[in-house]
């Protein structure tokens, strides 16, 4: 591994710490910050913090499970953002520009889905519930696909990684929010008496969260666009075809030719341990007898509040270091930090032990998801970023978000501790990949980046 990436620093000079640290002070990356908080809401509320509620209100865990297949509308984003790429909306896009436009677009879609899914008992019908929930995810997979590309467009490569750890530390502020922010509404809007499921609690839970998307929209109504990048016109609807749906894969293809099949390898399997052991998560707090002021404590404060100080970490690291030594520390440290959850399933209910093991779990999920968002971006030609930052990050969610759905089927029939450890073997193959992928960073570069190479 050390062979594979030990010219990384050496084609890229270290940063003081000093530098590294300040470029988080800078417009864009403070801009960043707000729209990150608007991306990680959505998520929480139609993933994690569904699956809580759904397991308050008696529903099982393995239709749970099988709802997190609304998930995969993050993964099948690719399908349509070359159209976020190429076409204008009406009027919009005339006074907003190409990226805020569609963020905008798909912010308020997001606050659209979030006031349904609060006006819906999924004790009396989980239908609507669920349509609901899917226009929630094609939104927020929408407005990641703007965003993706306005933060690759607002600096250069060099810098992605600690942007992708503005837009971390937004999106965990986001998941605090969402997750111990709707549990504490909810819990105290609950009636004495009225029994342990209240719909009207998270109904107005629900709809202050659909509120709190005023966030981005302000950010987005008050940040510049970046500068466009001007794409080749077509003259005929085949070459518009050719040029919006087609060119952005063949441009990634064309310039890592074989070597393609070993990214795509790494990007689809990165985050699998940590994806399908977060579906269970929540009902396993639920079943494990923690309340809502617990959870919400321990999960979506001490353990975003570690996602932030991994994710810090992570950036600064990357930059000093490189981002395939952090990748690699990544990889090693969410596949260790699954076993503490196996344990924590046979050492019963315990306040200070959720503490530790959520803390470890989500530090190291900072660190790995501030680099691996740096890889990411660095794949990327900026002529296209908006489609093939999608195509990653949608293969990215794919797989385990398909793994994911046969969770509850899984802990039905094995157990907390053998799901949890089964998902830290998971893990496994991934540093196999991320030592393969090292030696081809190393072969290409830095012809393989165009953008890079234009910015510098």
């Amino acid at each position: 591994m050390t062979d594979s990436i030990s010219n990384e620093t050496a084609a890229n000079p270290p940063r003081s710490w000093r530098e590294a640290w300040l470029v988080y002070l800078r417009p864009e990356s403070l801009r960043m910050l707000s729209l990150g908080f608007a991306a990680g809401l959505p998520l929480m509320l139609v993933l994690g913090t569904l699956s809580f509620r759904l397991r308050e209100a008696g529903i099982d865990r393995s239709t749970i499970g099988h709802l997190s297949w609304v998930g995969l509308a993050y993964g099948f984003k690719w399908a349509w953002a070359p159209l976020v790429d190429r076409v204008p909306l009406p009027g919009l896009t005339r006074m907003l520009g190409r990226r805020r436009s569609w963020l905008l677009l798909a912010q308020l879609a997001v606050m659209c889905g979030l006031a349904g899914m609060a006006l819906v008992n999924p004790r009396d019908a989980l239908q609507p519930l669920v349509i609901w929930a899917l226009v929630t995810a094609f939104a927020s997979a929408t407005q990641d696909i703007a965003l993706d590309a306005y933060r690759i467009e607002s600096a250069p490569t060099k810098e992605q990684a600690a942007l992708a750890a503005s837009y971390q530390t937004g999106y965990r502020l986001a998941m605090i929010w969402s997750g111990a922010g709707v549990l504490w509404l909810a819990a105290r809007a609950e009636l004495t008496g009225a029994g342990s499921y209240q719909n009207s609690a998270w109904q107005l839970a629900y709809l202050v969260m659909a509120a709190s998307m005023l966030v981005g929209v302000t950010t987005v109504l008050v940040s510049p666009e970046p500068a466009r990048v001007q794409l080749p016109s077509a003259r005929s609807a085949g070459e518009w075809v050719r040029s919006a749906l087609l060119e952005p894969f063949a441009d990634f293809f064309r310039r890592y030719k074989w070597h393609a099949a070993v990214i795509l390898g790494l990007i689809a399997v990165y985050r699998i341990s940590d994806v399908v052991m977060g579906i269970m998560a929540n009902p396993f707090y639920v079943d494990m007898g923690y309340s809502k002021d617990e959870v919400a404590t321990v999960t979506k404060i001490y353990g975003v509040v570690m996602t932030l100080v991994g994710a810090f970490v992570g950036g600064s690291l990357s930059m000093r270091f490189g981002v395939m030594r952090i990748l690699m520390l990544g990889a090693i440290l969410s596949a260790f930090t699954n076993l503490l959850f196996a344990w924590l399933a046979g050492y019963g209910h315990s306040v200070p032990a959720l503490i530790a093991v959520v803390s470890a779990d989500n530090l190291a999920s900072g660190i790995a998801s501030a680099a691996f968002v740096g890889y990411l971006s660095s794949l990327t030609n900026i002529s296209y970023s908006a489609s093939q930052y999608a195509l990653f990050s949608s293969l990215m969610l794919l797989l385990p978000k398909f793994v994911a759905g046969f969770s509850g089927d899984y802990v039905n029939a094995h157990g907390y501790a053998h799901f949890f450890t089964s998902t830290a073997i998971l893990g496994l193959p991934v540093l196999l990949l991320v030592w393969a992928a090292g030696h081809v960073k190393k072969s290409l570069e830095p012809a393989a980046h165009p953008a890079a190479t234009a910015e510098s």
